[in-house]
This record gives structure tokens, sequence and C-alpha cells, in this order.
């Protein structure tokens, strides 16, 4: 009997075949999906922020007029790249968990 799968049977061709093509489909859903979710992160204590979408595109940078006053173009640079990746890392996790359920039960 073949492991890993209910009534120890291998699930056949045609039934895979359906089964990937509705991943498929699922998966295009939730990219298209994630181009139009967004997630934003700080950076010194908001004085930046960074929106970024579920396909890893920045949207947005809200720099504070008042921290332009106040900071040197070197720490100014630092906290943009740092609400970047920051920004980054979340849209990863979201599209992660988006599509965590198409991908973690493959029956293969």
């Amino acid at each position: 009997m073949a492991k890993g799968f209910k009534g120890g049977k291998l699930p056949s061709p045609t039934n895979m075949m359906g089964q990937l093509q509705k991943m498929q489909e699922q998966m295009q859903e939730i990219q298209a999906q994630l181009t139009e979710e967004t997630v934003s992160a700080a950076a010194g204590g908001g004085a930046v922020t960074v929106t970024v979408t579920g396909d890893q595109r920045c949207r947005a940078i809200h720099i504070d007029p008042d921290v332009l006053q106040d900071v040197d173009a070197e720490m100014l640079q630092d906290m943009i790249l740092t609400a970047f990746n920051s920004a980054l890392d979340q849209s990863r996790e979201l599209a992660a968990e988006r599509m965590g359920p198409l991908t973690g039960g493959l029956p293969f």
C-alpha cells in the first residue's frame, strides 16, 4: 500500500490534474488579491512609513516633514531602509499566509 494517501491508494492522474488545475486557479486569484493588499512599516518612531503591496511593490513612502528639520541625510536614509525592509518582510509574510493553505496540503 502507498503510504500517505487515504485508503493507501494513489490518487488517479485525472483526479490529480483536476486538483492541480483548481489549485493553480486559486493561486492566481490570491496573487491578484495580493497586488491590492498592503502592509505598512514605520521607522524612527513613525518618522518614516513605507507601504508595500502583497506582491512586494512599494506603494508609498511617507516622511514626516518635521523630521527633515532635525535629521541628517544619512539618518533619514537608514530610517527609509529600515522601514522598507520591514514592510517587505511583512509583505512576504502576508503572501505566505495567503498561499499557505494551498501549498501546505499538496497530495504528493
